[in-house]
């Protein structure tokens, strides 16, 4: 049976960054109308605007006044300002950041209603974005609010490893007292749900990092490892989520042994993104776990400092559409696999698993 092509939204971002660039850029993969149907949430005018500074004269978009509209075989695009706008290529203005919350808040709306299958964000300024429609530290969180307001995951992905984490914009020296055992638990469970249903992987090995050096080095450089962590971990063994642990991150990534996982739990922001960028920035992919709907978008900012230059790269955005896509097919094959299951299966943690993990996680128990 043929497949429906997947209605895939895309939101311009910050029309003074490099937006638009890694949205034509990415779109000019003859792959992806094979894929998906591209509905651009941003302005014709702006788009033609980039477009001529740029020098890309083998891209156009079709307009359309809905998504009900698109066609199957063009990048198509919707209006959602004015035709007054005025661009600043490379400045963070407060009429960038209304027309970076007019697509968005277009976009969400026709996801809501299902005019669209799945959304990928364009990079976007947080500060300019501020306003009594937008107090959100980012799409995440906003997406949180409007769609259904359940818990959430920030997750990124690449070839070489799956990212997510406890604490993710929060300032540092929150993020000790944020953490507790209970937390820990539940972005556990997310992200043992998103690699079954999202990534389609069976019995998915989760490796959780420490939150002090040398993973607290048995309470001398502190005790969260001791009475937070390592019970979050025992907690999920005892549930069934193949949780290990907690990594010293520096060791952890260093000696490349992240690859024997499926996926990685950090404690905090930078933790995390500091190894995934220096390993994905140009292919890596943000994702939002635990939501109804699926929403991705590049890892990169707005990058105002090379704006207009045509020096971004495409990569990024053509991965978060591409990912988005494969999320949506694997998300309808789970719904379609749960609902008639040949046989419960019960997941255990095996004794080898431990052996192929680093000596300094020796002393914990992973077993159920």
């Amino acid at each position: 049976m043929e497949r429906k092509p997947i209605i895939t939204g895309i939101t311009h971002g910050d029309i003074n960054g490099i937006g638009y660039e890694v949205i034509m850029k990415a779109l000019s993969d003859p792959l992806i109308h094979d894929l998906c149907v591209p509905v651009v949430y941003g302005s014709p005018k702006v788009a033609a605007y980039h477009r001529k500074v740029l020098n890309i004269t083998n891209f156009t978009f079709n307009n359309i006044r809905s998504a009900d509209e698109a066609n199957m075989k063009k990048a198509n695009i919707i209006n959602c300002l004015g035709d007054e706008v005025r661009v600043e290529l490379g400045k963070s203005t407060r009429e960038a950041g209304e027309a970076s919350l007019a697509a968005l808040e277009h976009a969400v709306d026709d996801l809501i209603k299902g005019k669209i299958d799945v959304l990928v964000t364009g990079p976007i300024d947080k500060n300019n974005m501020q306003s009594d429609r937008f107090t959100f530290t980012g799409h995440t969180d906003y997406l949180k609010a409007k769609v259904n307001g359940s818990d959430i995951l920030m997750l990124m992905i690449s070839e070489s490893m799956k990212m997510g984490f406890v604490t993710d914009h929060l300032p540092l020296k929150d993020v000790p007292g944020t953490i507790t055992t209970q937390l820990i638990m539940r972005k556990l469970k997310l992200l043992n749900r998103s690699l079954l249903q999202d990534f389609a992987i069976r019995g998915p090995r989760i490796a959780v990092l420490s939150l002090n050096p040398h993973a607290g080095d048995g309470g001398l450089l502190g005790s969260e490892e001791q009475e937070i962590i390592i019970p979050a971990i025992t907690k999920a063994n005892e549930e069934g989520i193949l949780a290990f642990g907690p990594f010293s991150a520096d060791g952890f990534f260093g000696s490349g042994h992240f690859s024997k996982f499926d996926a990685v739990l950090a404690m905090y922001h930078d933790q995390g993104l500091g190894a995934f960028k220096a390993l994905s920035f140009d292919t890596g992919v943000n994702f939002s776990a635990g939501l109804t709907v699926v929403r991705t978008s590049p890892v990169h900012g707005t990058a105002y400092d090379i704006t207009g230059k045509n020096e971004a790269s495409g990569n990024s955005m053509r991965q978060a559409i591409y990912t988005a896509c494969d999320i949506f097919r694997n998300r309808q094959m789970y719904a379609e696999i749960s609902h008639s299951p040949l046989q419960p299966q019960k997941i255990e943690i095996q004794a080898d698993h431990v052996d192929e993990l680093p000596p300094e996680t020796e002393n914990y128990d992973h077993t159920v």
